[in-house]
Protein backbone atom coordinates (compact mmCIF):
# COMPACT_ATOMS: atom_id res chain seq x y z
CA UNK A 1 0.00 0.00 0.00
CA UNK A 2 1.12 3.47 -0.96
CA UNK A 3 1.71 5.57 2.17
CA UNK A 4 -0.40 8.71 2.57
CA UNK A 5 0.72 11.92 1.45
CA UNK A 6 -0.43 15.24 2.25
CA UNK A 7 -0.95 18.07 0.67
CA UNK A 8 -0.64 21.36 2.52
CA UNK A 9 -1.75 24.49 0.66
CA UNK A 10 -0.51 27.74 3.20
CA UNK A 11 1.18 30.62 2.16
CA UNK A 12 2.02 31.14 6.17
CA UNK A 13 4.91 29.88 7.00
CA UNK A 14 3.69 29.93 10.83
CA UNK A 15 0.47 28.15 10.06
CA UNK A 16 2.25 25.31 7.96
CA UNK A 17 4.98 25.17 11.01
CA UNK A 18 1.85 24.42 13.71
CA UNK A 19 0.76 21.64 10.67
CA UNK A 20 4.36 20.08 10.93
CA UNK A 21 4.59 20.28 14.88
CA UNK A 22 1.42 19.04 15.42
CA UNK A 23 1.85 16.05 13.06
CA UNK A 24 5.21 15.21 14.56
CA UNK A 25 3.71 15.21 18.51
CA UNK A 26 0.91 13.19 16.64
CA UNK A 27 3.17 10.51 15.18
CA UNK A 28 1.81 10.73 12.17
CA UNK A 29 5.01 11.19 9.79
CA UNK A 30 3.62 11.18 6.06
CA UNK A 31 5.07 12.62 3.13
CA UNK A 32 4.16 16.48 3.31
CA UNK A 33 4.47 18.72 0.19
CA UNK A 34 3.03 22.40 0.71
CA UNK A 35 2.40 24.98 -1.86
CA UNK A 36 2.15 28.46 -0.93
CA UNK A 37 -0.56 29.38 -3.53
CA UNK A 38 -3.06 28.06 -5.89
CA UNK A 39 -1.09 28.62 -8.85
CA UNK A 40 1.24 26.38 -7.31
CA UNK A 41 -0.91 23.38 -6.16
CA UNK A 42 -2.55 23.47 -9.34
CA UNK A 43 0.28 22.85 -11.55
CA UNK A 44 1.49 20.09 -8.55
CA UNK A 45 -1.66 17.68 -9.01
CA UNK A 46 -2.50 18.31 -12.71
CA UNK A 47 0.97 17.71 -13.82
CA UNK A 48 -0.12 13.90 -13.64
CA UNK A 49 2.28 12.72 -11.17
CA UNK A 50 1.40 13.60 -7.86
CA UNK A 51 -1.75 12.44 -6.08
CA UNK A 52 -2.41 13.20 -2.43
CA UNK A 53 -4.40 11.05 0.01
CA UNK A 54 -5.61 14.46 1.40
CA UNK A 55 -5.67 18.31 0.62
CA UNK A 56 -5.80 20.71 3.47
CA UNK A 57 -6.24 23.76 1.48
CA UNK A 58 -6.09 27.56 3.17
CA UNK A 59 -8.88 29.81 1.89
CA UNK A 60 -6.74 33.18 1.81
CA UNK A 61 -4.15 32.78 -0.33
CA UNK A 62 -1.92 35.03 -2.38
CA UNK A 63 -3.00 34.69 -6.66
CA UNK A 64 -5.50 32.19 -7.38
CA UNK A 65 -7.15 31.41 -3.74
CA UNK A 66 -8.68 28.36 -1.82
CA UNK A 67 -12.20 28.75 -3.39
CA UNK A 68 -10.84 28.90 -6.83
CA UNK A 69 -8.44 25.88 -6.34
CA UNK A 70 -11.72 24.31 -5.47
CA UNK A 71 -13.67 24.91 -8.15
CA UNK A 72 -10.75 24.20 -10.59
CA UNK A 73 -10.21 20.46 -8.93
CA UNK A 74 -13.90 19.75 -8.52
CA UNK A 75 -14.16 20.99 -12.10
CA UNK A 76 -11.68 18.07 -13.32
CA UNK A 77 -13.28 14.81 -13.38
CA UNK A 78 -9.31 13.32 -12.88
CA UNK A 79 -9.19 15.30 -9.43
CA UNK A 80 -12.55 15.80 -8.61
CA UNK A 81 -12.27 12.99 -6.02
CA UNK A 82 -10.07 14.04 -4.24
CA UNK A 83 -10.46 14.87 -0.44
CA UNK A 84 -10.02 18.66 0.36
CA UNK A 85 -10.26 19.81 3.87
CA UNK A 86 -10.46 23.50 4.10
CA UNK A 87 -8.36 25.07 7.03
CA UNK A 88 -9.11 28.76 7.79
CA UNK A 89 -9.06 31.42 10.14
CA UNK A 90 -12.40 32.26 8.59
CA UNK A 91 -15.76 31.40 10.87
CA UNK A 92 -17.77 33.53 8.09
CA UNK A 93 -21.07 31.57 7.77
CA UNK A 94 -20.51 32.83 4.31
CA UNK A 95 -17.29 31.30 3.78
CA UNK A 96 -18.01 27.64 4.85
CA UNK A 97 -21.30 27.65 3.36
CA UNK A 98 -19.35 28.57 -0.15
CA UNK A 99 -16.99 26.46 0.48
CA UNK A 100 -19.23 23.13 0.67
CA UNK A 101 -21.12 24.40 -2.44
CA UNK A 102 -18.19 24.22 -4.25
CA UNK A 103 -16.80 20.96 -3.34
CA UNK A 104 -15.02 20.93 0.03
CA UNK A 105 -15.05 17.81 2.01
CA UNK A 106 -14.83 19.55 5.09
CA UNK A 107 -14.48 22.90 6.87
CA UNK A 108 -12.07 23.07 9.44
CA UNK A 109 -11.55 26.99 11.66
CA UNK A 110 -8.26 27.23 13.05
CA UNK A 111 -8.13 27.48 16.40
CA UNK A 112 -5.24 29.76 17.87
CA UNK A 113 -4.85 27.32 20.96
CA UNK A 114 -1.83 24.60 19.75
CA UNK A 115 -3.30 22.37 21.99
CA UNK A 116 -6.58 22.33 20.36
CA UNK A 117 -5.00 22.73 16.68
CA UNK A 118 -3.68 19.07 17.20
CA UNK A 119 -6.94 17.57 18.27
CA UNK A 120 -8.21 19.03 15.45
CA UNK A 121 -5.65 17.49 12.97
CA UNK A 122 -5.67 14.08 14.57
CA UNK A 123 -9.65 13.53 14.52
CA UNK A 124 -9.61 14.89 10.80
CA UNK A 125 -6.24 12.43 10.00
CA UNK A 126 -8.68 9.68 11.89
CA UNK A 127 -11.35 10.14 9.33
CA UNK A 128 -9.48 10.88 6.49
CA UNK A 129 -6.52 8.70 6.65
CA UNK A 130 -7.75 5.52 8.63
CA UNK A 131 -11.77 5.06 8.82
CA UNK A 132 -12.61 5.63 5.16
CA UNK A 133 -11.59 4.18 1.82
CA UNK A 134 -9.48 6.81 -0.32
CA UNK A 135 -9.80 7.30 -4.01
CA UNK A 136 -6.86 6.21 -5.82
CA UNK A 137 -5.10 7.93 -8.32
CA UNK A 138 -6.28 7.32 -11.53
CA UNK A 139 -4.00 5.87 -14.73
CA UNK A 140 -0.64 8.72 -15.45
CA UNK A 141 -2.72 10.72 -18.42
Amino acid sequence: MTPHRLLIVEDSDEDFQAIQWALQRLDRPYPLERCVDGDAALSWIQDGEHWPSLILLDLNLPGTDGREVLTALRADPRTRPLPVVVLSTSASERDVNECYLLGANSYLTKPVNFTQFTEQLRLTLAYWLDAVRLPQAPEHR
